[in-house]
């Protein structure tokens, strides 16, 4: 709900600042004063278009403020949170009551510049905020309920928990319906394609599997090539390090096995006469063994390399080569053409069985199809029956409300299934016995649309989101017991959401938990016009409405029958 609105220099406002809060709340003034800048403040903060000419005469700029309660997860605080506004809250809890802060200006030559949450935002997100927030019915405004879609959804939260279950089920079958089509139909205009791509699929899966690559096979005759093409020189290695460790020759060289050996007979000799002595033996000994294997080792790398001659490096060239012609055509490397081998495959065995998926995806087309049409027929028989309930309590409404003749019609018409059914749903309204149903706004005047906004808004209170709503001229051309009807309504709306009404009649004023007059004040000195607003007690609530009813707030006869409206009031609202 909006909490308070601060006004400057709009109109012949030139500040002020009105106090709400839940429950009713009346704005009256006399004629001129500047209620109807009441609701020019709140077309302004939910996005309307700005006016220049509703700047106040001299001044440069006319803005408007206003506090608003709601919970910190609400959407409203949500989409202020996406637009960069910030709010205060009342605790840490997710639910939290929220303020947040929403202002507009509007320069003289014609600029306007919004702000959510202390952050400047495109006009665009108060208009999104304002649809969630504030309902205005007047008659330069807009319907609430001026299309298809938000008529729909009225009558479906009129309609209640049953029709939002089915509603859901409906939904969830129309969303799987729509995309086992899109499947199906993927798969018969993209066949050929798919059959294409599955005989490439398989050709290719032939050739790899031809070649029965092993992983990491590259690499390995990659390293065995490079060994095969220096074997003379790994050979000569080999044998020289051989000879080294054990010459062959006696005669002539000493290898380094005998002179180890020597050394470990040298210290072996005095091993006995110093235990460091024969550590130290102990260690040749240890090295001589090591040696000793070493050469043997060598001996017998030198000795394979014999048997691996020029037709083995034939063979791992020609091996190599046909590797190659995978890795170019497939992927970098063995293990990845593996990889692509196994996904190519999964793939293949998928277009391969086109046929069967279509005749499955068919089959399922048929069953949900059977399934949306059941629910949307249980959704057009739950709707029919809320029609008719609406059309029936808004038409009792509008009797009280001095249009005694009128009654809303709620028509269901048969469509092409859609995600919300299979119909279309629109109000219209029957001004008299003798006319036609007419679209809500073509078939009533201002004042007559307000009445039956407010009748519709009546019966919907109880289910509808908005937690503002604002009437202006709703009491337009009508007085006494209708006057009366119209207050009572008011109040029994305002029972779940916050009301704001502009009113000239006392007895539409006398039901209202908040009472504000505009008062129009003149400057004889600078003939400059302007209004101030304030909040009445109860004394001045009287006064207020005695002048209402008679223009003389002084009288005491006036102010008799205003304490008879308040006590009236205050009884049925007591009830």
């Amino acid at each position: 709900m909006i909490e308070e609105i601060s006004i400057w220099d709009l109109g012949v406002i030139e500040h002020a600042v009105l106090p709400l809060g839940p429950g009713y709340t009346v704005v009256t003034g006399e004629t001129g004063a500047g209620k109807t800048m009441v609701t020019s403040a709140l077309g302004l903060l939910t996005g309307k278009r700005a006016d220049a000419g509703s700047v106040r005469h001299g001044a440069k700029s006319a803005s408007v403020e206003a506090i608003v309660q709601t919970r910190a997860n609400s959407d409203v605080a949500m989409r202020a949170a996406d637009a960069g506004g910030s709010f205060d809250t009342d605790s840490e809890e997710d639910d939290a009551v929220a303020h947040l802060v929403l202002s507009r200006s509007v320069s003289s030559e014609g600029r306007s510049k919004a702000t959510v949450g202390g952050r400047t935002t495109p006009v665009g997100v108060l208009g999104e905020l304002g649809d969630a927030l504030v309902a205005v019915h007047g008659q330069s405004d807009q319907l609430r309920l001026k299309g298809a879609t938000e008529q729909r959804e009225s009558l479906d939260r009129f309609a209640g928990p049953k029709l939002a279950s089915t509603l859901a089920d409906y939904q969830a079958v129309w969303d799987e319906l729509r995309q086992t089509q899109q499947q199906r139909d993927e798969l018969v205009t993209q066949a050929r394609e798919r059959a294409l791509e599955a005989e490439t699929l398989r050709v290719s899966l032939e050739e790899i599997n031809a070649v029965d690559p092993q992983p990491g096979e590259d690499e390995t005759l990659k390293a065995e090539a490079t060994k095969l093409a220096n074997v003379e020189g790994l050979r000569t290695a080999a044998m020289a390090a051989h000879s080294a460790l054990v010459s062959e020759d006696f005669g002539t060289s000493v290898d380094a096995s005998t002179l180890v050996n020597e050394g470990h007979r040298a210290l072996e000799m005095v091993s006995d006469d110093d235990p460091d002595i024969k550590a130290l033996a102990d260690r040749l000994a240890e090295i001589g063994y090591l040696m000793s294997d070493l050469s043997s080792d060598l001996a017998s790398y030198a000795s394979s390399l014999d048997s691996e001659g020029p037709a083995r490096l034939a063979e791992v060239e020609a091996r190599r080569a046909a590797l190659n012609s995978l890795t170019k055509k497939y992927a970098p490397t063995i293990d990845e053409v593996l990889a692509w081998a196994s996904f190519a495959s999964e793939r293949s065995l998928e277009l391969g069985d086109d046929t069967l998926r279509i005749d499955e995806l068919t089959a399922r087309i048929e069953t949900l199809t059977a399934e949306r049409d059941g629910l949307a027929a249980s959704l057009t028989k739950l709707r029919t029956s809320a029609a008719k309930d609406l059309s029936a309590r808004v038409t009792t409404e509008l009797h009280g409300l001095a249009m005694p003749d009128a009654s809303l019609v709620v028509v269901l018409e048969e469509t092409e299934p859609h995600r919300y059914g299979a119909d279309s749903i629109e109000m219209l309204l029957k001004p008299h016995s003798g006319a036609g149903p007419r679209p809500l706004g073509k078939g009533a005047s201002g004042g007559e649309l307000s009445r039956v906004m407010l009748a519709i808004e009546v019966v919907l209170a109880s289910t509808d989101p908005v937690p503002t709503f604002v009437f202006d001229e709703v009491d337009s051309g009508v007085g006494g017991k209708a006057a009366v009807d119209i207050g009572r309504r008011l109040a029994r709306l305002a029972e779940h959401v916050q009301v704001i009404v502009v009113t000239h009649l006392p007895q539409v004023a006398a039901y209202a938990d908040r009472h504000i007059r505009v008062m129009k004040q003149s400057s004889g000195e600078t003939g400059v016009t302007a209004s101030d607003i304030a909040l009445l007690d109860e004394d001045e609530r009287v006064s207020e409405l005695a002048r209402m009813l008679a223009g003389q707030e002084d009288s005491e006869t006036a102010q008799a029958h205003a304490k008879e409206l308040l006590s009236d009031a205050r009884a049925e609202t007591v009830k």
